[in-house]
């Protein structure tokens, strides 16, 4: 506190400090006994818990949909023209990202590393493919990779929402599209025929077919193959000479071709542009949209350039070091499933994204395992494989996404089974915004993936506690225990269903017993192989302290969960 405020009164110190605490423990309102049990089971000290990538609760939101903090940036570009149902900017922004972050929302959803969609400035014209005017408000249609797209803020936004994020403990990855530019439009000239084809489109029957082409009518596809080297596209030139930035922009570049010798081929001006966020500001990981319609080098290439753009920010700024792990890259190869380890199949070729490019790739076939198997094969099976074929690296879950249409529970029936089965798969977790509030993922009048990508239901939460604590507590146990994502799983009863995880990293060591389907009242469980005789365990769940005797634990509960940790 300042010096000149030494003198306020103890009463009036104290009530400050308890409103503070107030709004760093809870951001929504929510029932007060709820409230009182959930700030109960918060207090373990996370302080010397490692971060895993491996084991991360990942949250993934679409920039433009999930809150409004700036309503006087709503509008640019003159993106004015009337829209299809939810195809145009809804008004979020990064200040309400960091507004949210500072509340305190992931925190107590146990978010510990965020996924924002495409941040960099959209076309500014409207296409019409039969949906409707749409704009670029999902952040894929990129017109200029070296801006911020103003209807989503400033880069003194995107610097005040990663440094409030790190002072949380939480990581933001960005959204990185190297395969396309945005639709031609009115306003958005197709760039030169030395960056870009404009045809044949993909017909996805083999691997040159699924890289050599675009991916959809009117989506212009990089030319990510080529060495030759080309000038700066002709409608970049004029932008940045009108926004009078062009002298610094071709310095910038003039600087990162001399220092890696790269050639100026299409491909690395991109990477230069997208590694500039992670020098200025940063970021702790990438996202990798459509990685497998992009020769498989191009992220080895991509791995080498955000590697050192994230090493120099280090160096630069010793003081806002997080840890020793290393740049973050997961991959979008569409269809990839974590059965297939590290290989993807097109049919005439193989190809493995891991080497020297991914930590890890999304896991398309979560869904469909969640669907057809019980928890502990679907457990079992996913340990097999991360500790064998996959060890050293990871796979991102999901059970909703923004362009999956059709999500694990489209009407939002199973929310706290979603929750059960994510947060609790080996692997790292992707919520999608909105899953732990039951978002309506079926709106009146959309066209394809646009019911997806409501507006976050900030004003439906007091009537979705139950699920939100159910998807908190869950979050929570998970970020404080690694053991839960990458740990080693192993069964101990069958009914009710009991596991355990064990995770060590140098001199850390975690371990976890996790129930499920139990019965209301009281049960016995055995615990012996992780926690001994006299010691003192909690139900995070329910908040309970009980102690081991002759290798178990009685517990009385009136949930079908139990989340045990040694009480610290």
């Amino acid at each position: 506190m300042p010096k000149h405020k030494l003198n306020i009164k103890y009463n009036m110190k104290k009530s400050i400090l308890l409103i503070a605490l107030s709004i760093l423990t809870f951001s929504c309102k929510t029932d007060k006994k709820e409230q009182q049990d959930l700030a109960k089971i918060q207090k373990q000290d996370t302080m010397k818990t490692p971060f895993v990538w491996e084991a991360a609760n990942l949250y993934f939101l679409l920039t433009d949909r999930f809150n409004n903090g700036d309503k006087t940036n709503d509008v640019n570009y003159d993106r004015t023209k009337e829209t299809g149902v939810l195809r145009g900017f809804e008004g979020g922004d990064l200040k309400g990202i960091t507004k949210k972050i500072e509340d305190g929302y992931f925190t107590n959803l146990g978010v510990n590393a965020i996924w924002m969609s495409p941040i960099v400035e959209q076309i500014h014209g409207a296409t019409n493919e039969g949906t409707g005017n749409t704009y670029g408000y999902h952040g894929y249609w990129t017109k200029d990779w070296t801006n911020i797209d103003a209807n989503l803020g400033t880069k003194e936004d995107l610097k005040n929402l990663v440094d409030a994020a790190h002072k949380k403990g939480i990581r933001i990855v960005l959204d990185a599209v190297i395969n396309h530019t945005g639709p031609v439009t009115d306003k958005d000239a197709v760039w030169p025929s030395d960056w870009v084809r404009t045809g044949p489109q993909c017909d996805y029957k083999n691997y040159d077919n699924t890289v050599t082409c675009t991916l959809v009518k009117n989506l212009p596809d990089i030319k990510t193959e080529s060495n030759d080297t080309v000038a700066l596209p002709p409608e970049l030139v004029k932008k940045w000479k009108a926004e009078g930035r062009y002298e610094q922009e071709v310095a910038e570049l003039d600087a990162f071709f001399k220092a890696t010798g790269y050639p100026r081929a299409p491909r690395f001006y991109i990477m230069k542009w997208l590694s500039d966020y992670v020098k200025e500001f940063g970021i702790d990981g990438y996202r990798v949209d459509t990685v497998k319609h992009t020769e498989s080098y191009v992220w080895q290439e991509f791995r080498v350039v955000c590697d050192n753009a994230f090493t120099e920010f280090k160096q630069s700024n010793p003081d806002k070091v997080l840890d020793d792990n290393n740049f973050y890259m997961v991959g979008e190869v569409y269809n990839y499933g974590i059965s297939a380890g590290t290989t993807f199949d097109f049919g005439d070729k193989k190809v493995n994204y891991f080497d020297k490019a991914f930590n890890s790739l999304i896991n398309f076939e979560f869904k469909w395992d969640a669907n057809q198997k019980t928890y502990e094969t679907q457990f079992k099976a996913y340990d097999s494989i991360l500790n064998s074929n996959l060890k050293d690296y990871g796979v991102l879950n999901y059970l909703t996404s923004h362009d999956d249409g059709q999500p694990f529970d489209e009407n939002r029936e199973k929310s706290y089974e979603t929750a059960t089965r994510l947060l609790l798969s080996p692997g790292t977790s992707q919520i999608y915004y909105g899953d732990e509030s039951a978002r309506d993922l079926t709106i009146e009048g959309t066209i394809g993936d646009a019911t997806l990508r409501s507006n976050m239901n900030w004003n439906e939460l007091s009537q979705k506690q139950d699920v939100l604590i159910h998807w908190q507590k869950l979050g929570q146990f998970r970020r404080n225990h690694p053991a839960v994502g990458a740990g080693k799983h192993s069964i101990i009863s069958d009914s009710p269903y009991v596991f355990s995880r064990s995770y060590t990293k140098g001199t850390f060591n975690d371990s976890v017993v996790i129930g499920l389907d139990f019965s209301k009242g009281k049960h016995t469980v055995n615990v012996s192989s992780i926690f001994k005789d006299g010691q003192q365990v909690k139900d995070f769940y329910s908040g309970q302290t009980l102690e081991v005797k002759n290798g178990t634990i009685t517990i009385e509960v009136d949930t079908n969960i139990i989340l045990l940790e040694k009480l610290k």
